[in-house]
């Protein structure tokens, strides 16, 4: 995927959609904006520590919070700490690891206990992918991640064995972009979403979601339940998103242009 090269002229470009879904509109009734990283605010990479922090995001995300009155909120699969050191701090309000982090628009961090059975998948995982080149396992505590976009032949492998293993352990089986997660169960990017709208600045406001997998997919019914929409980014699939985008130039030229409403 290319690299956005939307603010080089100081100007907006014009905001594209995805077939058969319309964009959304840059003119909202007090917006609150949540956004995921990988495939959203970042073009996807290879591996995780591939994707770097790029100044045109860090601004784009600095004015858009300062525009509509810091209602912006990152809901990733990655880190708190993964998601800063990408956006570059830009975004007070985060969520990382599906909602078992969540930090809130005052600083204040909330992280979940991690359910033992981690451990046990960790430990899975770094077997598996000992003989199989290509394959990354990620480690967040809360959970464990199998990475295998380097190694797409290995993705019925993959997905086995994290199936095996939700059964076995009780842990959550979380599926993305090529990559499978076992995690600690009870939280999801909708659950983040909720509880952000429950507090300032988001409490009262219009929330709208982008998303490009199927771990946005419960953010995008929480936003629809709340009287907002999701905003499905990449190429079109089934979806409970309203609205859609094609790619993460659209995501940033959306963000320049999106504005609060009289």
């Amino acid at each position: 995927m290319r690299t956005s090269n939307l603010i080089t002229d100081g100007a907006p470009a014009p905001v594209e959609a995805v077939p058969h879904l319309p964009p959304p509109p840059v003119r909202l009734p007090r917006p609150a904006l949540f956004l995921d990283m990988d495939g959203v605010l970042a073009p996807l990479a290879d591996t995780p520590d591939a994707v770097v922090p790029h100044p045109e995001r860090t601004a784009a995300l600095r004015a858009v919070a300062d525009r509509l009155g810091h209602r912006v909120a990152i809901i990733s699969g990655r880190t708190i700490a993964e998601i800063d050191r990408i956006a570059e701090a830009s975004a007070a309000s985060a969520s990382g690891v599906h909602g078992l982090e969540r930090r809130r628009a005052d600083g204040s961090l909330h992280r979940a206990e991690p359910a033992p059975e981690v451990r046990d998948a960790v430990a899975a995982f770094e077997n598996f992918a000992r003989t199989r080149p290509g394959i990354i396992v990620e480690d967040k505590a809360v959970s464990a991640g199998l990475h295998y976009r380097g190694a797409p032949a290995e993705a019925d492998a993959a997905m086995a064995l994290a199936s095996e293993l939700a059964e076995q352990t009780g842990l959550t089986m979380q599926a993305g972009n090529l990559v499978v997660e076992l995690k600690t169960p009870g939280t999801s990017k909708g659950t983040a979403l909720n509880a952000f709208m429950k507090e300032p600045p988001f409490a009262g406001a219009v929330p709208v979601m982008l998303g490009d997998d199927l771990t946005d997919e419960d953010g995008f019914r929480a936003a629809e339940a709340l009287g907002g929409f999701g905003v499905l980014v990449g190429p079109p699939r089934e979806t409970a998103a309203r609205h859609g985008l094609p790619d993460v130039d659209a995501v940033l030229a959306w963000l320049n242009a999106v504005e609060e409403s009289e």
